[in-house]
């Protein structure tokens, strides 16, 4: 085993042994490679890598990457090292559509008809932009992994939402929660119709440039897929997380407005919404704009905990609670037993962080 830890001297205070070990135990089933940040009071507290690539992984990771017309990589993972990040991208993309709410560009209650013309005609434009952050369009959309795949084939951003122009209605809007990727592609196009430039640019332009995301994009592609296209690295998601935690600044700047730190963390899940669709590592979590209600004060009602986990692993956290932010960078696809493992993983680090 190779084992890659840098724990820095604020740690000192805290003892991290049981994450420690959970992270060298569960490494092996999460692909055999991972990083673990944790940052608290101004400071990364935590940082540990565990490399330990079986030849069968390094197998299937060379299927996966010969599918995508990619080079395998067997490097060890380290705090920079970049990698997809599926729906964590989900967070990013909803955090970037709400600074365009706090310059009065956009509203929430915006239709999206306004700026799309094709989802007029049919008979979607009266979806509003808060639905589409929260999954609540009331579009029967295609499988995660089959619409990433179509998307990546089309020339434009047009040609995305027109394939989501002709997808059926399960219900009307803001009465059904389908997890997907059309609400956020449709947000997307929005904001490059408003601002002129690809969805890429913007991103960087207001996200990651920022919050010093030195090694984080969506593809430099064609189409930028908000809801999963995400490249992104441990250190540059923790900045956006601390950014979260904070309410909405970093380093002294302001990115989001507090208000719209607060939207994002409201529970759109009522009891009056239909989950037509929720991923099984989900287990009935609420949902706000680009993220999960992990959990909620027994006393206040208000949101305590975050997260949006993608498909090949990444688990990003913040904890408002106990007021830090983590994020757990790995790559795999077989999600058996991911949600015990991420609450395990909470438990330990809110054990040592209460």
């Amino acid at each position: 085993m190779i084992v890659f830890a840098c724990i820095t001297t604020a740690s000192a205070q805290y003892n991290f042994s049981k994450v420690d070990n959970w992270l060298e135990e569960n490494t092996p089933d999460m692909g055999g490679r991972s990083v673990l940040m944790i940052y608290k009071d101004g400071k990364i507290v935590y940082t540990k890598s565990v490399n330990e690539l079986t030849r069968r992984q390094k197998m299937v990771g060379k299927i996966i990457a010969r599918r995508q017309g990619k080079a395998a990589t067997t490097e060890d993972f380290t705090a920079t090292t970049q990698q997809m990040i599926a729906s964590c991208s989900k967070w990013y993309s909803a955090a970037l559509v709400m600074t365009f709410v706090d310059e009065g560009k956009l509203k929430l209650t915006d239709t999206v008809g306004k700026y799309l013309s094709i989802l007029s005609k049919h008979d979607k434009g009266n979806i509003t932009i808060a639905q589409c952050l929260s999954h609540t369009t009331g579009i029967k959309a295609t499988d995660l992994k089959e619409s990433l795949q179509d998307w990546k084939s089309v020339g434009s951003m047009d040609e995305a939402i027109a394939q989501i122009a002709v997808l059926p209605m399960e219900g009307k809007p803001g009465t059904v929660f389908h997890y997907s990727n059309a609400g956020l592609q449709i947000a997307g196009a929005v904001i490059e119709k408003i601002s002129g430039k690809s969805f890429e640019a913007m991103f960087a332009e207001r996200i990651a440039t920022p919050l010093s995301m030195k090694n984080t994009d969506f593809g430099k592609g064609k189409v930028a897929l908000p809801a999963g296209g995400g490249r992104s690295t441990a250190e540059d998601y923790i900045n956006f997380l601390i950014m979260i935690l904070n309410k909405g600044t970093f380093s002294g700047k302001r990115i989001l407005s507090e208000g719209s730190a607060e939207q994002m963390q409201i529970n759109r899940i009522t009891p009056e919404v239909n989950v037509a669709y929720s991923p099984a590592e989900a287990g009935g979590l609420g949902y706000g704009f680009g993220e999960w209600i992990v959990e909620k004060s027994t006393t206040t009602g208000l949101t305590t905990a975050v997260s949006s986990p993608g498909l090949f692993g990444s688990f990003p956290w913040v904890d408002n609670e106990r007021k830090y932010a983590a994020f757990l960078l790995t790559f795999y696809i077989k999600n058996n037993g991911r949600q015990e493992r991420y609450k395990k993983l909470r438990t330990l680090v809110n054990e040592v962080l209460r």
